[in-house]
């Protein structure tokens, strides 16, 4: 649990986690997708996450500047707990929301 929570356990990485989903986007996609982030700690956690295998950074098929994330095959696998999560959420805390 410990190596776990040093991998996802920050305030923003499961929401970049679920942000993605199954999706590939790119820095500004992501960045509208989760509003109150600030774009430096974005790109530190995005870093983070690349570093640890969850999340995969390449270059943008139409420009070789831009680069797109997208979940690795460890990212994708922690899918299915983020919606646990959420549906755990709507349950126990939706009327504190």
């Amino acid at each position: 649990m410990t190596r776990t929570m040093a991998t996802i356990g920050t305030k923003w990485k499961p929401i970049i986690i679920y942000a993605l989903g199954n999706r590939t986007l790119r820095f500004g996609e992501l960045h509208v997708r989760i509003d109150t982030i600030s774009r430096k700690v974005l790109t530190d956690q995005l870093r983070e996450l690349t570093e640890d295998g969850i999340i995969q950074r390449s270059p943008a098929q139409d420009s070789s500047r831009k680069v797109e994330y997208r979940l690795t095959e460890k990212g994708l696998a922690l899918l299915p707990i983020m919606n646990m999560l959420t549906e755990w959420n709507l349950r126990y805390n939706e009327s504190e929301i």
